[in-house]
């Protein structure tokens, strides 16, 4: 299983770069376990938001990683430009490879689908008959499901542009490729989309 994280932090305006700095500070420590994917910042969406894409090799060390979070006094080191931030947990989608790090944006997409009780499964089926062919119209950084709160899925899409974003969407569309069949069913009215935009320090750009 694919252990992933997302930690979604709301900041006070103006301050992404001081706060991704302290992020990458704080994932060069070897008692923060995990392996740091993409630090972007909220550009259409809720805004001031950083959000960050972390991986572990196991349950322990995602254990380890979190309680070293929240033992930090000073978080990220920037935690007077911090207002709030929450951690969710996931499982890469196991037809997926691992995150493949690199600049494939600079316009990152990250949709949430709540899904209905029972759901995860029949997404599941229905991404993976569909993927191989939707990844030819653009690429796909991940896709996960939750592992705690709501049945969820996130999926990150990088693009060059907004309009390539649009362009690639209408098409997959169209051609009947996208969204994949016999998914929509299993997901609620409850879907959340944001622009993102990679901070400087991302691995993912």
């Amino acid at each position: 299983m694919k252990l992933y994280e997302l930690i979604n932090i709301t900041i006070k305006m103006g301050t992404a770069a001081s706060v991704a700095n302290g992020i990458q500070d704080f994932h060069a420590e070897t008692e923060a376990k995990a392996k740091l994917l993409g630090v972007w910042f909220s550009d259409i969406g809720q805004l001031n938001q950083v959000v960050v894409l972390r991986s572990f090799e196991s349950k322990a060390d995602q254990e380890a990683g979190d309680a070293h979070l929240a033992a930090q006094e000073n978080l990220f080191n920037s935690s007077e430009n911090i207002i709030q931030y929450s951690v969710e947990h996931f499982a890469g989608f196991d037809f997926l490879p691992e995150v493949e790090l690199g600049e494939f944006g600079p316009v990152y997409e990250i949709r949430t689908y709540e899904l209905k009780h029972g759901g995860v499964p029949h997404v599941l089926e229905a991404w993976k008959n569909a993927v191989p062919t939707r990844t030819q119209y653009s690429k796909l950084t991940v896709a996960m499901y939750a592992l705690d709160g709501h049945p969820r899925i996130v999926s990150i899409w990088p693009y060059a542009s907004l309009n390539e974003r649009s362009e690639v969407r209408a098409k997959s569309v169209a051609d009947g490729i996208w969204p994949p069949k016999g998914g929509p069913q299993w997901l609620t009215h409850e879907m959340q989309s944001m622009i993102a935009l990679p901070t400087a320090i991302s691995p993912l750009k």
